[in-house]
């Protein structure tokens, strides 16, 4: 009999999954504590609940977790873990300090099947989604060492593709009786899925991140090629339609790239498209990478696209790059590792 991993059951589910073995609801919540707020990676540490409950969820179930298979460490305290599963695949996640209140950026997917054009991750050919406990367990692992007050959902993969364990993991986040972290801190970034956007929304309560990277069609068809299946109108408006809490925003993200998307011009429009939204703009000068013929936009460039919209009253961020000194772009450690022969290579078909 295959065992069932309960880091793969929301606090609902794991209530219903109990219930069918006759058990009282509220072993649910115990349970959940010993997993998610004292880290119990076995039955025999929960000792709240009766030695024949825990002989008989030892029969039928297990507690999944993961260890990192690699760390690098930058010199401004960014963390960059590889992650090995069990079948083999691997993903990343990069815890980056800020102040005690750290942000992971954590992984959905094993490869990514967007196919951006300056997105390294894309270059891995689509393997598979993440479990609700590979998502999970990202989070676990990294809190074994470091408190954790802030999720972004930007790592390999695109989070949509995967939405009912992106919104089960997020589910897990946010109960009490779970990771116990607040809606305010947790964003999940997509590249414009507009019907799921919709869905994420309904569902659930976050922070939503649209990564948008260009001001025409012509230009974000040729980048990101789900522009041609959601153009920017229809983008746009499933950003304003996006239910959002009161007097949150909704972050855009511009990857600036020297040369192709980083003019006057290109903020004027930027403006423009966006200024009917409540937003603010992560702007984040693209991070160079080999295989790829795109650059770094110039310091000056960035500082004046940044101006321009300071001046014109938009929240703007200019992300610094972190991680500068280690593999700290998304898929940079996997192809570093895998160029080396220390993890095996895709071969298969997407």
């Amino acid at each position: 009999m295959t065992k069932i991993d309960l880091k793969n059951f929301s606090l609902n589910e794991l209530e219903q999954f109990l219930s069918g073995k006759g058990k009282e609801r509220f072993r649910a919540t115990q349970i959940f504590k010993w997993m998610y707020q004292f880290g119990a990676l076995s039955f025999d540490e929960m000792t709240n609940l009766s030695k024949d409950l825990r002989a008989e969820l030892q029969a039928t179930a297990y507690i999944s977790s993961m260890d990192h298979s690699a760390v690098e460490v930058g010199t401004d305290g960014t963390r960059k873990y590889l992650f090995t599963l069990e079948d083999g695949d691997s993903v990343e996640s990069v815890l980056i300090p800020d102040e005690g209140r750290n942000t992971l950026c954590i992984s959905t997917q094993v490869g990514c099947a967007m196919k951006c054009e300056f997105c390294l991750t894309g270059t891995f050919k689509f393997r598979r989604n993440l479990s609700t406990a590979e998502i999970i367990n990202q989070i676990c692992a990294v809190k074994r060492e470091f408190e954790v007050r802030n999720i972004v959902f930007m790592g390999m993969g695109e989070p949509l593709q995967n939405l009912d364990n992106v919104i089960r993991s997020i589910e897990i986040m946010l109960e009490g009786n779970g990771l116990h972290l607040s809606n305010r801190r947790i964003t999940v970034s997509t590249c414009g899925l507009v019907p799921e956007m919709a869905e994420l929304g309904s569902r659930v309560t976050c922070n939503l991140a649209v990564s948008l990277n260009a001001t025409t069609d012509e230009l974000r068809d040729r980048m990101m090629p789900i522009n041609r299946k959601y153009p920017l109108e229809e983008l746009l408006r499933g950003c304003r339609e996006f239910p959002l809490p009161s007097r949150r925003k909704l972050t855009f993200e511009y990857v600036m790239i020297g040369g192709v998307n980083d003019s006057l011009e290109d903020a004027k429009r930027l403006l423009k498209l966006t200024s009917d939204i409540p937003n603010k703009v992560n702007l984040i000068p693209f991070n160079e990478h080999d295989g790829c013929e795109f650059r770094s936009p110039t310091r000056e460039a960035v500082d004046a696209f940044h101006k321009y919209l300071i001046d014109r009253h938009v929240t703007v961020i200019t992300r610094d790059s972190r991680g500068g000194d280690i593999s700290a772009a998304c898929g940079q450690l996997k192809g570093k590792l895998e160029k080396n022969s220390l993890l095996p290579v895709d071969q298969g078909d997407a």
